[in-house]
């Protein structure tokens, strides 16, 4: 074999590395650069705009009001109205969906990839899967009235928070199986063949080696689904959440929750001789949902932080 001289290896060398280092000379690579930087500074003015546009009616909300505002009931006087019934049912419909389809849709993920063969009812099964999550929420409203409502009246005793938070869990469901089963597809095979040359059980290798690890995009899923029904105000409109003056607050009984709050409140015209206006209620009624939706999604990042160390140490 014929040796390379020095010289010419001292000259490969140097086109290799002003071939890596030339950035300036990287035309395409700059442009995508900048491209990505606009897109990035897009997004983070309109974020920083909404929240602006947001928080600044609602602090003379907290200023003057404090925790009496969230204390308070619904009413027609906006320098005394609360958010107390609307922030309870927000509060039980988040708890109705991480019970209900966190389970289902993580028990679904792990059939489908797991468990299930590659047939074409699976297949099938998988695309209506990925379709249902796509289908507008008006039409789960729809779904939630005539099932959870009418079929299942003796169960949820009517237009009542746990008819909602059924709704609304079947809402997410897809989206929480999609997630899953990514976050499941995306555990090395080598994982599962460790724990199956040491005797484990199909089972067992998924509950001790497999959702460990895929905890953490499992969790993200669900932060994102809980956001989303949280949110939502159709499917609760057809489901009967009312917009007036609640007699009490209970879990078999008329119910509102604060994006229905938020939305009667943006409807209404102020009355006179008012320090504050229904925009500015309305306002805080919307940053109180967003320090709703934060306090699960710590709770959720608690959770996966959790899981990654666990992941770590595998």
């Amino acid at each position: 074999m014929a040796l390379v001289s020095p010289s010419i290896k001292a000259t490969t060398q140097a086109q290799v590395r002003a071939s890596i280092t030339r950035r300036d000379r990287n035309i395409g690579g700059l442009v995508l650069y900048v491209l990505l930087l606009i897109a990035v500074a897009t997004t983070l003015l309109v974020l920083f705009t909404l929240l602006a546009r947001l928080f600044a009616p609602a602090l003379p909300v907290f200023r003057d009001r404090g925790l009496s505002f969230f204390t308070g009931t619904i009413g027609s006087n906006p320098d005394k109205v609360g958010i107390w019934p609307g922030l309870y049912g927000s509060f039980i419909i988040g708890i109705g969906v991480i019970v209900v389809s966190i389970p289902l849709g993580v028990a679904a993920a792990i059939y489908l990839e797991d468990y299930a063969q590659n047939r074409w009812y699976n297949r099938l099964i998988v695309i209506n899967i990925r379709n249902l999550a796509g289908i507008p929420a008006v039409i789960y409203g729809i779904l939630g009235l005539t099932i959870f409502v009418g079929w299942l009246e003796p169960l949820t005793t009517g237009k009542t928070v746990i008819a909602a938070a059924l709704t609304l869990a079947v809402l997410v469901l897809p989206i929480v199986i999609i997630t899953a089963t990514e976050a499941i597809r995306s555990v090395p095979q080598g994982l599962r063949d460790a724990g199956y040359g040491v005797g484990a059980s199909k089972w067992e290798v998924t509950r001790d080696h497999v959702l460990p690890y895929a905890a953490p995009g499992i969790l993200t899923g669900t932060v994102l689904s809980l956001a989303r029904a949280l949110g939502e105000a159709a499917p609760l409109i057809l489901i009967g959440a009312i917009t007036g003056l609640l007699p009490a607050t209970s879990l078999d009984g008329p119910f509102t929750a604060l994006p229905m709050t938020i939305y009667s409140w943006s409807s209404k015209a102020t009355p006179p001789k008012s320090v504050l206006g229904f925009d500015n209620v309305a306002a805080a009624a919307g940053v109180a949902l967003l320090l709703l939706v934060l306090v699960f999604n710590i709770i959720a990042v608690i959770f996966r932080n959790r899981f990654e160390k666990q992941r770590i140490g595998l």
